[in-house]
């Protein structure tokens, strides 16, 4: 932050800490290693690769044509060509883990590089929120019924387990259990704090950001949330399961968590 508010300082002196020294916190707090951070971000790629070669993201993507300039590399001129997006750009399929521990990391001495945390990309995203009896009269099918939210502070230094707190609290309101939800959305902001938060909580791997996440598909701030809740439900729904939720961590030291019901 440009300016730091001083009253924010004497309550919380770690509010403003950047969010890359908050992911290194918690990977020395709770011993999340270099490896199992490289190991999970490699499992990203490969399941956003696999989703994406079955077509389980086309659902959700409208394709759109566009103009997109090229770069001569040698004359350096610039032409001009139609280019359809219908598909995320930020995978890589052919990521080894040899590849990603030969990464060096971006504060010396750490752990987070730029291959286990989140990628910073362009990206939009939109959902409709409506009563059922409108969208009845408008002829239109639900994804599903949203049940809930909750969101809880933590220390500002760990934003990246708030999570571990949100998801409890939503979980006691609705009277469900860990078990009882069918598939799980956490944005990887840093491979550590996403596995931190999902071996804290016992939550089933294989329910666990199925298609991959943010370090493999990219985090465009301010979209990922609406992203990660269409996904949950489309992918919730080809898998029949009840429940579906969709949270993150913010920073500043939060965690939100959001409960749906697939229809």
């Amino acid at each position: 932050a440009k300016e730091k508010d001083p009253r924010v300082i004497e309550h919380a002196p770690n509010a403003y800490m950047p969010m890359l020294q908050t992911a290194e916190f918690v990977a020395k707090k709770y011993g999340i290693s270099r490896e199992a951070q490289d190991r999970y971000s490699l499992m990203s790629q490969q399941r956003t690769a696999a989703a994406q070669a079955a077509g389980r993201f086309d659902a959700e993507i409208v394709p759109f044509t566009t103009t997109m300039g090229v770069v001569d590399k040698l004359s350096k001129e610039v032409s001009l060509r139609e280019v359809t997006l219908d598909r995320d750009e930020g995978n890589r399929p052919e990521t080894t883990l040899e590849g990603l521990m030969s990464l060096k990391p971006v504060i010396e001495g750490g752990v987070v590089t730029a291959g286990n945390a989140s990628q910073l990309s362009d990206g939009a995203s939109a959902c409709v929120l409506m009563e059922r009896s409108l969208a009845e009269r408008r002829g239109l099918a639900p994804l599903g019924i949203y049940r809930g939210m909750s969101v809880a502070g933590c220390a500002p230094e760990e934003m990246g387990i708030g999570p571990i707190y949100a998801i409890p609290k939503l979980l006691k309101q609705h009277g469900l259990k860990v078990d009882d939800i069918g598939l799980w959305e956490l944005n990887e902001a840093f491979a550590c704090q996403v596995l931190y938060c999902r071996d804290h909580l016992g939550i089933d791997p294989d329910k666990y950001n199925v298609d991959g996440g943010g370090i493999s598909i990219g985090h465009p701030y301010g979209m990922t949330g609406a992203r990660v809740v269409g996904h949950a439900l489309i992918e919730g729904k080809r898998r029949g399961v009840k429940y579906v939720v969709a949270t993150m961590c913010v920073g500043g030291g939060m965690g939100a968590a959001a409960l749906f019901e697939v229809a």
